[in-house]
């Protein structure tokens, strides 16, 4: 009996956690962008996410989730951009695809939601962290949870891929290294490297690790993660840019940071990378700040790799966005906390 009495006081307990669940507000909004980088397929990212089951898998975290799907943004270039910028490829797309992103962005979050990006390429970081930037007056930390740093200008830029210079072009000291852009007034570089963090970085660019030590900025690589462990790292990061835990939190997930085992459907993966136990206990603790205000998950290409490749990368990030919004791995919480508990089968620990 007194078996009985203790899990039916538990099960009580559990009714009180729930009624207390915070409301999570979630805008979706798909940019199926890849003017970026070279290789086809990432723009297939959004659909392919949304079509295994996140949505779904979103609404079954807990009864006070409220999602929107805003859907794919559209954009027309920007017919004034004539001139070409040297070593950026597919500038005039880049530029307007950005804008017409930022926008979409400052909306979401302003109509009181965190705004959920799926990309596309990484080059649409300079579009959502600009209308974050916007939404919350400048006051926002973030983190760019990747790989590489995407740090560098049109003038270091082995490539001319725009999604290797996002950070450059956010960086407000960076601003100097870049010539005038044409069609690039809309956002300004005012985001102090002081408030941003990486972490999982293990292929950086010789000019990149440069900056990254001239100017100090809070980078966390492999090695880090593996002498520190992950939740400390977090922690860490969390310090250096949100010491007084009042800024609204940008994540901007590339899922190249996972290591190519466990997401290898991604333009250019690199081994030794996160678990996607780290990735997603990367998440959980940002989730639990209650601070997240937009989260951009990247990369995802379904053209590249098998098909099981492309499942296991896409299952990865979806496990990675679940945990951003309060999935628990100890178990999903009841969307019905009415439930008696005569409703359940007997256990042993109700039979006598």
């Amino acid at each position: 009996m007194l078996r009985k009495v203790r899990l039916r006081n538990g099960f009580e307990v559990l009714k009180r956690y729930l009624h207390t669940e915070r409301e999570t507000k979630i805008g979706i909004l798909g940019v199926p962008f890849d003017k970026g980088q070279p290789k086809v397929g990432v723009a297939n990212g959004p659909d392919a996410i949304r079509k295994a089951g996140l949505v779904e898998q979103l609404a079954g975290i807990h009864k006070k989730i409220n999602i929107k799907d805003y859907g794919n943004i559209t954009y027309q270039v920007n017919e004034e951009i004539e001139k070409k910028v040297p070593n950026m490829r597919e500038y005039a797309h880049v530029a307007s695809c950005n804008q017409e992103l930022s926008r979409n962005v400052e909306k979401i979050i302003k109509d009181g939601r965190i705004c959920l990006t799926l990309g596309g390429d990484h080059s649409i970081g300079i579009g959502t962290v600009d209308g974050h930037i916007k939404s919350k007056n400048e006051d926002i930390c973030l983190l760019w949870i990747d790989a590489h740093a995407d740090l560098n200008t049109n003038k270091t830029s082995p490539s001319g891929n725009v999604h290797g210079m996002p950070m450059a072009l956010l960086a407000s000291e960076l601003a100097d290294y870049w010539p005038y852009l044409p069609g690039m007034d809309w956002q300004q570089p005012v985001m102090s490297i002081r408030n941003v963090a990486y972490i999982g970085l293990r292929s950086v660019d010789s000019y990149e690790r440069l900056v990254i030590d001239k100017l100090g900025i809070t980078a966390f690589g492999m090695d880090e993660v593996e002498n520190y462990g992950i939740g400390t790292v977090v922690n860490m990061a969390l310090d250096r840019i949100d010491p007084e835990r009042r800024r609204s939190i940008h994540v901007s997930f590339d899922i190249d940071s996972l290591d190519s085992l466990e997401a290898p459907s991604t333009g250019t993966p690199v081994r030794g990378g996160l678990t996607l136990r780290e990735g997603v206990h990367i998440m959980e603790m940002i989730y639990k700040t209650g601070r997240l205000g937009a989260m951009d998950l990247v990369e995802v290409n379904p053209g590249i790799g098998s098909e099981q490749d492309v499942k296991r990368t896409i299952e990865a990030a979806i496990h990675v966005i679940l945990a951003a919004f309060g999935h628990s791995r100890k178990g999903l919480r009841l969307k019905d906390a009415s439930l008696p508990l005569q409703t359940f089968p007997p256990t042993r620990q109700t039979i006598q």
